[in-house]
Formats: C-alpha cells, sequence, structure tokens
C-alpha cells in the first residue's frame, strides 16, 4: 500500500532562500509552458506531449533569459511539466477544470524523486543542499529509519509554515475485526451525519465560529497599501485565520469517518452533487464549510484501508420522500419539512433518519446485487439503483 507521511519542516533561513528560489522557477516553467501550450494550439492546431514539452523545458534553461533556471535542481522543474501533462489528462476526461496560471500567493510546492534527494537514516538531503533538511515526526509507530520514500515534497503554506512529504510503498495493514454492523449514512447542514441507528451528529461549523475574527483581519488587510510589507503581514494574519478554521474541520472529518469505519462493516452513503449544490448563493457558504467531499474521500480510503466496504448509491435515489416502513412513495416534499406522517402506513418520520434508513436499504440492495461499491469517474452516470425498472416504492427491504 502507498502511503503518505506529512510532517512539520523547519529549514533554515539558507535553506528557505533556496526553497523560495525553487518554487519561483517552478512558476515560471508552469506558466511559460502552458502559454506556450496554450497558443501552440490554437495557433498551429498542433497537440503537445511531455517529450516536446520537456524539449521545451530544456530550450528555455539554455537562453539568457531565463539561465537562472539552472541554479535550482532539474528534479521538480521536470515533475513541474508531469504535473502539468496530468493536469491536462484530467481535463480532457473531464475530470478537472483546465489548468490555470500559478500565483505567488498561494501554496507552493516542489515534489523531488529520488534523483533529487538522499534519505538515509532518517535523515532527508535535498539536492543543491549542502545540509540536511531538519523535520518533525508525528508517527510514534513507525521509525523514520525505516521508511524508503519515492518522492519527497516540499511545500509551504501561504501563512509561512513548511511541510515535507514522504510517500513510500508499506505493507497493507492488518485488517479490522468484524462488527457484524452495518449503517446508513444521510449527511446535513444542520446535523452533519445522521445514521440509520437514529444517531445525530451536529454540524460544528467551523467557519461560522470564526467568521467575525476573520471579517477583521481582511478588513485590516484591505486598508493596507498594496505590495507594502503591512500588507504582506496582513495577509499573513488571515491566511493563519483560514488555516485554523481548515484543520479544525479536517480534525472533526478524521474523527467523525474514522468511528464510522470502526465500528462498521458496511457503510452507505448518497453520491451528492456537492459542486451543484454550491451553486445555491443562500446555501452556498454553508455548504462548502461542511466538507462532504473531504468527507467521502476519507470514508473511501479508510475503508479500502482497514478492509470495510462503502457503498454509493445514485444522487437521485429519493431517500428523504419514500418512507421507510412501506416504501409509500411522496409525491412532493419540500426542504423545511423535518418531520412527515406516511398516508399509507400512518408511520410518523424524522426526515433525516427516515432517508438514512432508505438509503442504508438501497446501498444493502445493491451489494447484494454485486453492483460497483466505489464508482469511479463522473458521479452522473447511471447505477444499479438507477437501472433498477421497478418503481421506487416497490422491492426497498425492509429494516
Amino acid at each position: 500500500m502507498r502511503m503518505a507521511y506529512k510532517c512539520r519542516t523547519y529549514p533554515t533561513p539558507e535553506q528557505a532562500v533556496l526553497l523560495n528560489r525553487t518554487f519561483g522557477c517552478l512558476r515560471v516553467v508552469w506558466n511559460r509552458t502552458l502559454a506556450w501550450r496554450h497558443a501552440r494550439y490554437h495557433g498551429e492546431q498542433v497537440k503537445t506531449n511531455f517529450t516536446q514539452a520537456n524539449a521545451y523545458l530544456t530550450a528555455m534553461k539554455a537562453t539568457d533569459e531565463l539561465a537562472w533556471l539552472n541554479e535550482v535542481s532539474s528534479v521538480p522543474l521536470q515533475q513541474t511539466i508531469r504535473h502539468r501533462q496530468v493536469a491536462f489528462t484530467n481535463f480532457f476526461a473531464e475530470r478537472a477544470r483546465y489548468p490555470r496560471y500559478k500565483s505567488r500567493t498561494g501554496r507552493q510546492s516542489a515534489e523531488y524523486t529520488r534523483s533529487g534527494f538522499r534519505y538515509r537514516d532518517g535523515v532527508l538531503t535535498l539536492a543543491k543542499m549542502d545540509t540536511p533538511l531538519a523535520f518533525v515526526w508525528s508517527w510514534p509507530d513507525l521509525h523514520p529509519a525505516t521508511l524508503d520514500p519515492t518522492t519527497v515534497t516540499v511545500s509551504r503554506d501561504p501563512c509561512g509554515r513548511w511541510y515535507v512529504s514522504f510517500a513510500a510503498d508499506v505493507a497493507d495493514p492488518e485488517q479490522a475485526p468484524a462488527t457484524g454492523t452495518v449503517v446508513g449514512v444521510d449527511l446535513g447542514v444542520k446535523d452533519f451525519v445522521v445514521t440509520s441507528d437514529g444517531e445525530k451528529i451536529a454540524n460544528p461549523r467551523h467557519l461560522a465560529k470564526r467568521e467575525r475574527n476573520l471579517a477583521r483581519y481582511q478588513r485590516r488587510m484591505a486598508r493596507k497599501q498594496r505590495g507594502s510589507g503591512n500588507r504582506a503581514k496582513a495577509r499573513a494574519k488571515v491566511a493563519r485565520a483560514h488555516r485554523k478554521v481548515r484543520a479544525a474541520r479536517t480534525d472533526f472529518l478524521h474523527k467523525t469517518s474514522a468511528r464510522l469505519v470502526r465500528d462498521h462493516d458496511l457503510i452507505v452513503i448518497e453520491d451528492l452533487n456537492v459542486r451543484g449544490m454550491v451553486g445555491n448563493r443562500s446555501l452556498a457558504k454553508a455548504i462548502s464549510d461542511c466538507g462532504w467531499g473531504e468527507f467521502r474521500r476519507m470514508l473511501e480510503y479508510k475503508t479500502a484501508k482497514h478492509g470495510r466496504h462503502l457503498v454509493v448509491i445514485d444522487r437521485w435515489y429519493p431517500s428523504s420522500k419514500t418512507c421507510s416502513a412501506c416504501g409509500h412513495l411522496l409525491a412532493q416534499l419540500s426542504f423545511g419539512t423535518r418531520t412527515w406522517q406516511c398516508p399509507s402506513c400512518g408511520t410518523r418520520h424524522d426526515r433525516d433518519v427516515n432517508a438514512a434508513k432508505n438509503i442504508l436499504a438501497a446501498g444493502l440492495a445493491v451489494s447484494a446485487r454485486g453492483a460497483d461499491v466505489r464508482p469511479q469517474g463522473s458521479s452522473l452516470r447511471q447505477s444499479a439503483v438507477k437501472r433498477e425498472a421497478s418503481p421506487v416504492r416497490v422491492g426497498i427491504p425492509l429494516l
């Protein structure tokens, strides 16, 4: 299994100067090759592959104007060409947007392959550096000297913190013992998670709690003169405020997903169209603060790592409008209706708990038919639930 270990690193002033220079060279290479490829396609109707882009990089380094590109390691520059090629591949496969130009104010990173670093006995030395790069190891169960990294990525976030990530192939972990329990999960804004067992985990709303402080820092930054040192300091404070929100949200998502994976053998969730939902300007901020996409990604890799199963049902499945007791399907159900009574059997439902129960039932049916458990690619493709010919109210197993 391939794992990545991200640690805090503390470069010396000389190392920080070299890394910042490397980041600047990477931005120049990315932006110039992107503009060259764009102009080449629209002007000559010619596509560009990795070999041609790599040759263009060599030609840039040979010019007097960009001779300073030779002052940094060539490995991160070549990796930038590879990353740009992957970005275009994802764009043509409709998995990502068109590659954009890189800015100096965002997150900066440089990737080194085996030829660009030396790692011996837990000591890391990057190319063009005379002294090792100090970092803090955060995994007590694994000694850093036993690690054999294939790539090393050094990054700096907008608030000035430095990180180093080690990607390595490790042995598969032991599978978690079976619990014999299954659960359906309905995600929401008021309650982040509602399970088919009736449990509700409230949404902590990390951004809303720190919104006033964040707005104050942004107002202070807006008053500073552009390009000044005071504006750079104010921008760093805004970045630190965002980092605290992001760290709190990530911690909550990790703890919630780890708990679900630890306590259940099968987890069923909906394939939510998060990108389409944030188009609603009234709920865009609240939905973005939830982190549903990141939560699903955590569930996917944690279930695969610990031997659990994750079933993703179709996003068009009417889980909220279907009675989990008799299978009756309502014609309409407004978003503000939180409880409703089934006109067929008289059962009174909590909207979210009923949806979680139906999600679990649909997931069990998908798993029994042997359909795709983790759909890859576009989420708009027809799932096993969508291919069912019978009406929704027929064939729903009772819990």
